[in-house]
């Protein structure tokens, strides 16, 4: 999915983010945890030149859809980006970090990937390509944002519920690092573009396990896959990564003070059962 980064939301500013040049990011860029789990593709990003669409295939899944050149040629058979996914091609644009992180997703996780184009593609069928369902809004969303979280211990959750930023973050600072909550895995490629420009306030979209299942990946699969999760964009949990313990500097108690960023839970806000 190739949706505009505009609705990612990063403190209060809502502009339309314009990732820095390639010999403007530096390596160091990389080491931040939200990029762990893609140590083996990171030479992809590092590297002093774009890699080419050839050097892309040779990393991703050999019976899983390749990466063609997003170019008028292309364009001009009218379909829709995920359709023509379906039928085994990601358009994929010259010299773009946005499409490049979506690249690595796609080597890192192909069954996630491939999960959610077949629902965007079973709405595309019901509602037409013009017209946008809940859900589908959903599925972009956790595509372009999308964080897997794991949660083992039930009173954390609980926090989470009720937005006790403070609590979940500082006063359990610790249950980051013992297994009580985890990130299990950043799968939202604009998150990563964000992340090239260092500081900034992000917020990732979440679907949470409870619980410890084997892998929490192919546990959040499994019910996409199904069409049990991701039916509105009610679904997703907010998630301020600035907050979690590791992630950005300064993390003092007068940090997560910031309303601004660390919001209050809305009235009437109710958050789904995990999975």
């Amino acid at each position: 999915m190739t949706a505009s980064p505009d609705a990612l939301r990063a403190g209060n500013d809502r502009r339309r983010f314009v990732a820095p040049l390639r010999g403007q990011v530096g390596a160091v860029c990389f080491r931040h945890p939200l990029f762990d789990g893609y140590g083996e593709y990171l030479d992809l990003v590092t590297a002093e030149r774009w890699p080419e669409i050839e050097s892309l295939n040779g990393r991703i899944h050999a019976s899983g859809p390749r990466f063609v050149q997003q170019d008028t040629i292309l364009l001009a058979d009218g379909l829709h980006y995920e359709a023509r996914i379906a039928q085994g091609r990601i358009a994929t644009r010259a010299e773009s970090w946005h499409d490049l992180f979506n690249a690595m997703v796609w080597m890192r996780h192909p069954a996630l990937k491939c999960a959610l184009n077949r629902q965007q593609c079973l709405h595309i069928e019901r509602m037409g390509p013009r017209e946008r369902s809940p859900a589908q809004q959903a599925l972009t969303q956790f595509d372009e944002t999308g964080v897997i979280v794991q949660v083992r211990d039930a009173a954390l959750l609980e926090l989470w519920d009720r937005h006790d930023w403070a609590a979940l973050f500082h006063a359990n600072a610790g249950r980051w690092s013992d297994g009580g909550i985890s990130v299990a895995a950043v799968v939202g490629h604009a998150l990563m573009e964000q992340m090239l420009v260092p500081g900034r306030l992000l917020v990732g979209k979440c679907l949470v396990v409870l619980g410890d299942p084997v892998d929490a990946v192919a546990h959040v699969v499994d019910s996409i896959s199904v069409g049990a999760s991701l039916a509105s964009p009610s679904e997703l949990r907010p998630l301020p990564l600035a907050g979690i313990p590791g992630w950005h500097a300064g993390q003092g108690a007068a940090f997560y003070g910031n309303a601004d960023y660390f919001r209050p839970l809305r009235e009437g806000r109710v958050y789904p059962r995990p999975l």
